[in-house]
């Protein structure tokens, strides 16, 4: 977690300092401060940093991880990563319903938008329950 929390605080910091760049440079062009660039550049920053709090303060409460020490090896971190279903037709249907809800958006058609809304809370479902229900319960134990 420390690599995260170093990666993150970094970018932070970058974006605070592009966010002063960005400030001082408009004002030398246009005469003002471009206060949408700025505060977006700040609040980017500021969202960035509070993950890589996160990811730092996690940091000191777990043992060190392979890719934290120095001495860690690649083999350390191989183990079962999780259950991937190989024959799952959900995500499909769960793409097709973004789609539907992204079309819905672009035209303003708020029954496309709420029917695709539906779509993605039922194909998500699917997705989510497809191995506690129907004829594949209990595939992956």
């Amino acid at each position: 977690m420390r690599t995260e929390a170093r990666i993150f605080n970094l970018v932070a910091m970058f974006l605070f300092l592009a966010a002063g760049t960005y400030a001082w440079w408009t004002d030398a062009e246009m005469g003002e401060v471009d206060l949408i660039g700025t505060v977006v550049l700040i609040l980017s920053g500021v969202l960035l940093a509070m993950c890589g709090l996160y990811f730092g303060f996690i940091a000191r409460r777990i043992d060190p991880r392979p890719e934290d020490r120095p001495d860690g090896e690649i083999a350390e971190g191989a183990g079962e990563i999780g259950f991937f279903s190989p024959g799952s037709y959900w995500p499909l249907g769960l793409a097709l319903a973004v789609i539907v809800a992204g079309v819905g958006v672009v035209y303003w058609w708020l029954w496309l938008i709420a029917l695709g809304l539906l779509a993605v809370i039922m194909a998500a479902g699917g997705l989510l329950f497809e191995y506690y229900t129907g004829t594949r319960r209990g595939v992956h134990e």
